[in-house]
């Protein structure tokens, strides 16, 4: 599981446990793991196929 996978996953928790208290620090900070973690993947991704690419040569 990637770093970003996980951040996704911290950040849908933090959003689930902001909702049931009714704390919208929570669910912000929830939303800014979910994003943190989409960056992440999305980075990554690009990492590899740029390592693809240079690999071929």
């Amino acid at each position: 599981m990637s770093d970003g996978t996980l951040d996704e996953a911290k950040g849908r928790a933090k959003e689930a446990a902001g909702d049931l208290t009714d704390d919208q620090e929570l669910k912000d900070e929830g939303k800014v793991d979910r994003a943190s973690g989409k960056v992440k993947d999305a980075v990554g991704d690009v990492a590899d196929k740029a390592k693809k690419l240079l690999r071929k040569d």
